[in-house]
């Protein structure tokens, strides 16, 4: 096997790590506790090995395209914000829904993203090499999101500073430093390169390992709290119905080429569910627990729409020009 030919079966594989996990956290309830241990540092391993993939010490390069940089950052952290917040007034939710509901839909994606924009013919390419600048402009607006939209003074109150920033340095930002040091190593010796060609093999058996344990471990608290959760369905319907057309009219305006308008939709409808997982867990008592279960909650849904999208992208919203 090839590691093109195991990228290739991505969504097989996580097809069936999603349901290996929601069958043994439905047959084992008893290992959720010990599994939802493992999510943290089973995630910062799976982030090292996509971090060592994204190309941080070639940042120039991220912002050559200026159109495309414009119309991502419009997207992202412009009109999906605002589509959010009014999707939030539409569809109202008690506050520690709302913050899973806002710290999974105002993160853009930065992994399988680009598996997904190359199935959905985008420009998988470009879609990696903005990859540094999205992931530091999502770290920097998240709190500042947070903070307007649930308000200052509640947000305060409630978030306990100390294990938020601790999931943060321990799932983020250690794991982000270890990658930049793989690149500069890999740079300056034989060594070095191997080991980052050889954790290129490891995004998709993690990924897949991740999903399991976090399906495994949340289940049961998704199914215990589904009649409050059910109520961002609409939310999370709404989004992936309706952002592709948003993305879709900004690569317009933006004159965009067809593949990187693919690419501007798939980065705007997929979102950084597993990043920000941590985060939720990392909220105090009830809020921890709902605003987990809600960004699981997204991810199923939103593995859902990755399968449309595919389809209807390129075969629909923006089909190749004919010559």
């Amino acid at each position: 096997m090839t590691r093109e030919s195991l990228e290739a079966c991505q969504i097989y594989i996580y097809a069936a790590a999603l349901l290996a996990g929601a069958a043994a956290g439905l047959l084992l309830p008893e290992s959720a506790g010990l599994l939802e241990k493992l999510i943290s540092p089973c995630l910062a391993v799976l982030l090292y090995t996509m971090f060592a993939q994204i190309p941080f010490l070639q940042l120039r390069q991220s912002i050559a395209n200026l159109r495309f940089a414009a119309a991502l950052f419009t997207a992202n952290f412009v009109a999906i914000p605002v589509f959010v917040w009014l999707l939030t007034i539409i569809f109202p939710q008690a506050p520690p829904i709302l913050a899973g509901v806002y710290l999974v839909l105002l993160t853009p994606c930065i992994d399988y993203v680009i598996f997904f924009t190359q199935l959905g013919r985008g420009n998988e390419r470009l879609m990696l090499m903005v990859t540094p600048l999205l992931f530091t402009a999502q770290l920097l607006l998240l709190p500042i999101y947070m903070w307007l939209f649930l308000g200052g003074e509640k947000l305060a109150s409630i978030v306990q500073i100390a294990p938020f920033v601790e999931a943060f340095a321990g799932i983020i930002m250690i794991p982000l430093i270890l990658a930049m040091m793989t690149q500069w190593w890999a740079e300056k010796q034989l060594l070095g390169k191997r080991v980052l060609e050889l954790g290129g093999w490891l995004p998709v058996p993690l990924m897949a390992a991740v999903l399991a344990i976090v399906v495994a471990s949340q289940i049961d608290r998704v199914l215990s709290e589904w009649g409050t959760i059910i109520g961002v369905l609409p939310i999370y319907f709404c989004f992936h119905l309706f952002v592709p057309l948003v993305a879709k009219m900004l690569a317009g305006w933006f004159r965009l080429e067809t593949r990187e308008g693919r690419t501007l939709i798939f980065s705007s409808g997929t979102r950084n569910s597993l990043v920000v997982l941590p985060l939720a867990l990392a909220l105090p008592g009830a809020w921890g627990a709902l605003a987990a279960a809600v960004v699981v909650t997204q991810t199923l849904v939103e593995l859902l729409a990755e399968l449309v999208y595919i389809r209807a992208v390129p075969g629909v919203l923006l089909k190749d020009r004919e010559k």
